[in-house]
C-alpha cells in the first residue's frame, strides 16, 4: 500500500514537472501567431482565426480517438508521439509565409495535442484522488498562469528579433518534453487491463447525459479562447505596443498565483462544482459585455482581469465536473470526449472572434464582437442550468 502511495506521489511531481513544459512551449508561440499576422503582417484575422481554429479542431475534435488509442497502448507511447508531432508543427510554422503554410503548422500541432493531452488528462485522474483532485487542478491551473508569463515573455523576446525563433524555440520546448517523457515517465496503463480500443471509444459515446454535458461547454470555449485570439490584439491595439500582451499575462499570473488556490480550496468547500462553474462563467460573460466600456489601457487591464477571474473560479471546477464521471474502464476516451466541446466552441471561439474582429472595423462598430460574445455567455449559462437541474441529475445547492 505504501509502494503504490509513494508511486502516485512520483507521479504527481512528473505531471506538475511535465505540463510546466508544455504550457511554456504552447504560450511561447500561440498568443505570438495572432500578433505576427495580423497586427505585424496585415492578415485578415477570420483567416487567422480559421487556422488557430483547425488546430482546435483537430486536437479537441479528435481527442476521443487519441485518448481510446491511450486506454489500449497506455500513456508514455502516445504522449511521446503526440509532443514529437506538435514539435515539428512548430518546425512548419517557423517557415510559414502564407496561409496554407500556417494552417498545415496549425494542423500538425493540433494532431500531436490529440494524442497526449487525452493521456496526461487520464494519468492525473488515476493518480489523484477525488477529494484532493480540485485542489490538484487549482496547483496545475497557477501553474499554467504563471508558465504563460515566463512563454509570453521569452515569445515577445523573441519575436523582436525575428518569429523564426518564436517557432523554433517552442519546437525545441516539446523535443525536450517528449525526452523527459521517454526517460522518466513509467509504463502506467489508464484503463482497465484488456480495455480494446473500439471498446474504449465507445464507453463515453453511449454516455448521454456526459455528451450533452460536453456539448454544452462549447459555449464556456467560445469565451475562454478569446484569451489567445481577441483580448492580445485588443490590448496591443490600445497600448500601442505588442510588449502589453506580455503585461496582460503577467497581471493574469499574479491573480492566479495569489487567488486560484485559495478560491479553489474554499470554493470547494462551501459550493458545489456546479455552482462553481456557473458563478465563473457568469463573471466572464459580464466581463466581455464591459469591454466597450473600458475606455484607455488601466479599465481595459481591469476588465481583463474580472474576466480572468471568473475563468478561475470555473475552470478547476469544470476539469473537476468532467473527471468525476470518467469511468475506469476508459479514462483516458472519457477525458478525449471532455475536448470536443473545446473543438466545437474552440473554432467557433477563432473564426467568429476573427470574423467579428474584420467586420467590427468595417462597419466602425467596435462593440460589435463583445456584445455578441457576451451573448454566447449568458446563453451557454442558461442551458447549464438547464442541464444541471433535469437531464444531467444535478442538483444546485451549497455543500455546507
Amino acid at each position: 500500500m505504501r509502494g503504490a502511495e509513494q508511486a502516485r506521489r512520483l507521479g504527481k511531481r512528473f505531471i506538475v514537472i511535465d505540463h510546466v513544459l508544455v504550457v511554456a512551449g504552447f504560450y511561447l508561440v500561440f498568443p505570438m501567431i495572432a500578433l505576427r499576422f495580423v497586427d505585424q503582417l496585415g492578415w485578415a484575422a477570420a483567416a487567422v482565426g480559421l487556422a488557430l481554429g483547425a488546430r482546435q479542431v483537430a486536437q479537441q475534435g479528435l481527442a476521443l480517438v487519441g485518448g481510446s488509442l491511450s486506454d489500449r497502448y497506455g500513456a508514455r507511447p502516445m504522449v511521446m508521439a503526440g509532443m514529437l508531432l506538435r514539435a515539428a508543427g512548430f518546425a512548419v510554422l517557423a517557415y510559414a509565409h502564407s496561409p496554407l503554410h500556417l494552417l498545415l503548422s496549425c494542423i500538425l500541432s493540433g494532431l500531436g495535442g490529440s494524442l497526449f493531452e487525452p493521456a496526461r488528462g487520464a494519468l492525473t485522474v488515476k493518480l489523484t484522488q477525488p477529494a484532493e483532485r480540485n485542489g490538484f487542478y487549482a496547483l496545475l491551473m497557477t501553474l499554467e498562469s504563471a508558465c504563460a508569463v515566463a512563454g509570453a515573455l521569452l515569445g515577445t523576446w523573441l519575436l523582436s528579433f525575428d518569429f523564426y525563433w518564436v517557432a523554433m524555440g517552442g519546437c525545441a520546448v516539446f523535443v525536450l518534453a517528449a525526452l523527459l517523457n521517454a526517460l522518466v515517465l513509467p509504463a502506467y496503463r489508464v484503463a482497465a487491463p484488456g480495455t480494446g480500443a473500439l471498446a474504449a471509444l465507445r464507453t463515453p459515446l453511449a454516455d448521454k447525459p456526459y455528451l450533452m454535458l460536453v456539448l454544452a461547454l462549447s459555449g464556456y470555449y467560445v469565451l475562454s479562447v478569446q484569451l489567445m485570439m481577441l483580448l492580445p490584439v485588443l490590448v496591443t491595439q490600445v497600448a500601442g505596443t505588442s510588449q502589453a500582451v506580455a503585461w496582460m499575462y503577467s497581471m493574469d499570473a499574479a491573480l492566479a498565483v495569489l487567488l486560484l488556490y485559495p478560491l479553489a480550496r474554499l470554493g470547494a468547500r462551501y459550493l458545489t462544482e456546479q455552482v462553481r462553474l456557473l458563478c465563473g462563467l457568469g463573471v466572464m460573460t459580464v466581463a466581455l459585455a464591459a469591454v466597450p466600456l473600458a475606455a484607455g489601457v488601466a479599465p481595459l487591464f481591469a476588465v481583463v482581469a474580472l474576466f480572468y477571474l471568473g475563468l478561475l473560479v470555473a475552470e478547476p471546477a469544470r476539469e473537476s465536473l468532467v473527471a468525476r464521471y470518467a469511468r475506469p474502464t476508459a479514462r483516458a476516451s472519457y477525458m478525449g470526449l471532455s475536448r470536443i466541446g473545446l473543438a466545437l466552441g474552440g473554432l467557433l471561439g477563432y473564426v467568429a472572434g476573427g470574423w467579428l474582429s474584420d467586420s467590427s472595423r468595417a462597419l466602425h462598430a467596435p462593440a460589435l464582437p463583445w456584445l455578441v460574445l457576451s451573448g454566447i455567455g449568458a446563453v451557454t449559462w442558461l442551458v447549464l442550468v438547464r442541464q444541471f437541474r433535469g437531464r444531467f441529475g444535478m442538483p444546485l445547492h451549497l455543500t455546507v
